[in-house]
């Protein structure tokens, strides 16, 4: 494909201008194509963004950060292999362009059913598979006696908004275009007027365009006002999660969180909140600061 083909990355009202969007438009732009962005949806402040009319736009609600996952067969080896490019990247960002909205921070991870290969983990194999300044936990430093294993490592998170945003610009300063609209089938990327000579249309939405094998997974987390110096994480033995994600820059931290397939629900429970507040308070009690309480910003879902 010529250098200067037109490419065009889109998303569908299901899947607007997200993370996997913005990034693979930027990568392309490195690469030297011309690029163009059309979508429904494009980053927008969290302060300020409709949530119903937004409730399907994925990375404006995420937490975001990178949790190491150790590989157990070959597909994970692969999404592992990616993980460790991804880390790399967001290092080299994070030097070059602080504003990005990247801050590196301690990632604690407690597990109360760990599978085989975690529990044969060693700080040497940790080392091997990349993980940086890995440490064991011991069990006194565990929250309760529930846990069974834990460990410590070195890791990123992200504040969405500000990443999202900051891609959005990247792209646009470097010549790409933006077109808001809806898609409701990837051969309309073809035909959208100002555009000419496309060779190509990328897929970036997140549900595949009525794909039979994508559904819809509701999940609820709260935005907190209390400051996190890690992100931390517990994987309880009958499959539910406790966890926060510190975003900064006055991004506050996420608490969650539920994953519920097929559920359409577009409104928040203030019953999965309150447990998932005093679920994580129990699990890190530092969360909850000098004041000893948790200030709420706002219900995610």
């Amino acid at each position: 494909m010529p250098a200067q083909s037109a490419l065009r990355l889109f998303a569908n009202d299901l899947a607007s201008a997200g993370v996997i969007g913005l990034s693979t438009a930027v990568r392309l732009q490195q690469d030297g194509y011309n690029v163009a962005i059309v979508a429904k949806d494009f980053p927008s402040p969290f302060e300020a963004i409709d949530a119903k009319a937004s409730i399907n736009y994925t990375s404006q609600w995420g937490g975001a950060h990178n949790r190491w996952v150790i590989p157990a067969n070959e597909t994970e080896e692969r999404d592992h292999a990616m993980a460790l490019v991804t880390f790399q990247q967001m290092e080299s960002l994070n030097k070059s362009n602080p504003e990005a909205g990247i801050t590196f921070m301690p990632g604690i991870e407690y597990l109360e059913n760990p599978p085989a290969q975690y529990r044969s983990l060693t700080e040497e194999k940790a080392k091997s598979l990349g993980l940086v300044e890995f440490r064991r936990l011991k069990p006194s430093e565990f929250p309760d006696d529930k846990v069974k294993w834990g460990c410590e490592y070195w890791t990123w998170c992200v504040n969405p908004m500000i990443y999202c945003s900051f891609l959005l610009r990247r792209f646009s300063w470097n010549g790409g275009k933006v077109f808001r609209r809806e898609i409701s089938n990837p051969r309309e990327g073809f035909t959208i007027k100002g555009l000419a000579d496309v060779r190509a249309v990328i897929n970036c939405s997140g549900v595949g365009f009525g794909d039979k094998d994508s559904f819809i997974t509701r999940g609820q987390t709260c935005a907190v006002a209390n400051y996190s110096p890690a992100t931390v994480t517990r994987q309880n033995a009958d499959g539910s999660w406790s966890f926060c994600v510190p975003r900064n820059f006055d991004g506050g931290t996420i608490v969650g969180g539920t994953k519920e397939p097929d559920n359409w629900d577009p409104e928040p429970s203030v019953h999965v909140r309150e447990k998932m507040l005093k679920d994580f308070a129990a699990t890190y009690p530092s969360i909850l600061g000098d004041s000893g309480e948790i200030r709420v910003l706002k219900d995610i879902k």
